[in-house]
């Protein structure tokens, strides 16, 4: 089973269940498919499953970039992900116009490049030694779509509840109260653009 499936912590897992988006960091797995590192660049994108009758090779082929998945695009953000800009261009230009609008002023925004955003986000999501990066936030200041830890579990914010987070989906569960200070996996400046109005896609159990 391939190291594949990606938690909120931007780990990659060996899981049998796949998720609704694909995406990559480039070619992380060496020629016994076994992980090699935990990314090749800056820009990690989420990826349709499908895309225009495109056949994909087998996960994991010689040469490829590793194919890793996604429970949904909520997850993926936590992560670390952003929409990429060739399967997913109307998604990935609607996240940057709220992205921008959140995190950079109104000046500097028409040349203001896809790699500085990537810069940012990799700095966010990365702290020193590779493992996540996270920031601490009271429950009650987080929006729809944002992901954070307690207590050794993930959650999910979704209409103002809290749902844990697993590879199968959400569930209902004990879960802190609004006013507890949690550590939020889900990069600052993405929380940003939530507040801006984007939502990101989120599983059918969320």
């Amino acid at each position: 089973m391939l190291e594949n499936r990606v938690n909120p912590w931007g780990q990659l897992c060996a899981v049998a269940d796949r998720g609704s988006l694909m995406g990559n960091r480039g070619i992380l797995h060496g020629s016994s498919n076994e992980i090699l590192r935990q990314w090749a660049h800056k820009s990690w994108v989420t990826c349709l499953l499908s895309y225009k009758g495109i056949k994909r090779p087998k996960p994991f082929s010689p040469g490829n970039y590793s194919e890793l998945f996604f429970l949904d695009e909520a997850t993926a953000f936590a992560a670390g992900h952003r929409p990429c800009t060739f399967c997913q261009r109307e998604r990935s230009m609607s996240f940057k116009k709220a992205w921008l609008s959140a995190n950079v002023p109104i000046e500097q925004q028409s040349n203001f490049r896809l790699s500085s955003l990537d810069a940012q986000l990799h700095q966010e999501r990365v702290a020193n030694g590779g493992s996540k990066n996270t920031y601490e936030a009271h429950v009650s200041e987080l929006p729809n779509g944002t992901i954070f830890q307690h207590s050794g579990h993930a959650y999910l914010i979704a209409d103002g509840a809290c749902r844990q987070w697993s590879f199968q989906g959400y569930a209902v569960s004990q879960s802190p109260p609004s006013s507890a200070m949690v550590s939020v996996l889900t990069p600052r400046s993405v929380v940003a653009a939530f507040l801006q109005g984007f939502q990101p896609k989120v599983h059918p159990a969320g």
